[in-house]
């Protein structure tokens, strides 16, 4: 099989960082040091996170549209969970112009002149049969956190969040990725990967989960497999309804044939494909970053890397792959 580069990369809105973490200007082409960082991961496969359109403190760069280009994404879509501009302390101020929820955008619309937006983008160089995007609301409260260019904590509260799914077409058949940018809100964030399990239930595995989820270790492994595991525990009236149809089967006059089962493969639960901190980028310490599988065996995963860009407080997180 031909191994697939799947990538994963919080943009911080492709904000510039010197060596030591402080914020630098945007150059006169606020879109290049982007493209630069994106063709350097010559990835098939890139999950984006914190993804500006037209906003004015990225040049009013639409940086789906620049990062598809760089990479060469024969398709890709941008989903919109916020649709107005940042301020500061207070989160977001709407667009009264824009729309109200989740909009996505693609390369039908690139130039389209559209209200300034932020949400999850997700590009690819491989046929796409299906997209799917959703959004998830914010929790009712933020925490106090650390912000590049900010001394100390800053309240922050929680914002709209968006998910990508699609279906693409690899070498020995379809597949699914999604890409997410889950709460910063312990057990929210939760909710809303378990969430994208269920909301993915009836597309083609091996699925692949790619995104900022700010849940560090085992726990996203361990949300997506319990629901998982919830997803397989039928009802128990289904399962009385099995149990009386076997002992109503007819009983066979003479020997009973021995049924030869064949060997099937054993099922692989959720795994990581790549263990290695992702934030902050200039000193990685945790991983919030990840690349989640399922029906993926371990012996496809090849080695992984999380290169140091300029770009964003997250490194991107790449693992080659062979589907």
């Amino acid at each position: 099989m031909s191994h697939l580069r799947i990538a994963t990369f919080n943009l911080l809105h492709g904000q510039p960082l010197a060596a030591d973490g402080a914020p630098r200007p945007y150059p006169a082409d606020a879109g290049d040091p982007l493209a630069q960082a994106v063709a350097a991961l010559d990835a098939d496969v890139l999950a984006l996170q914190e993804v500006d359109r037209h906003q004015s403190r990225s040049g009013c760069t639409d940086q789906a549209a620049v990062a598809a280009k760089a990479m060469g994404a024969a398709d890709w879509r941008f989903a919109a969970a916020l649709h107005g501009r940042p301020a500061p302390v207070a989160g977001w101020v709407r667009e009264p112009s824009g729309p109200n929820g989740l909009k996505v955008y693609g390369p039908g619309e690139v130039g389209d002149g559209a209200a300034p937006s932020y949400g999850t983008a997700l590009l690819t160089r491989l046929p796409v049969r299906h997209w799917r995007a959703r959004r998830f609301a914010p929790a009712p409260f933020g925490l106090p956190l650390r912000v590049a260019g900010r001394r100390g904590l800053t309240p922050v509260p929680d914002e709209p969040r968006a998910a990508l799914a699609a279906v693409l077409e690899g070498e020995h058949g379809p597949f699914t990725v999604v890409a997410a940018h889950l709460s910063f809100v312990p057990g929210w964030n939760m909710a809303q990967l378990a969430g994208i399990r269920r909301w993915i239930a009836d597309l083609p595995q091996p699925y692949l989960v790619l995104g900022d989820f700010n849940l560090v270790g085992a726990v996203p492994r361990t949300v997506l497999g319990g629901a998982t595991a919830l997803e397989r525990t039928a009802p128990r009236t289904r399962v009385r309804e099995l149990r009386e149809a076997r002992r109503a089967r007819p009983v066979l006059a003479g020997p009973r044939r021995r049924r030869v089962r064949e060997p099937r493969a054993r099922l692989q639960g959720w795994y990581d494909l790549a263990r290695t901190p992702t934030y902050p980028a200039h000193r990685p310490a945790v991983q919030f970053d990840h690349v989640l599988a399922v029906g993926v065996p371990r012996t496809a995963v090849g080695p992984a890397a999380a290169p140091h860009t300029g770009v964003s407080d997250h490194r991107p997180l790449v693992v080659e792959v062979a589907l």
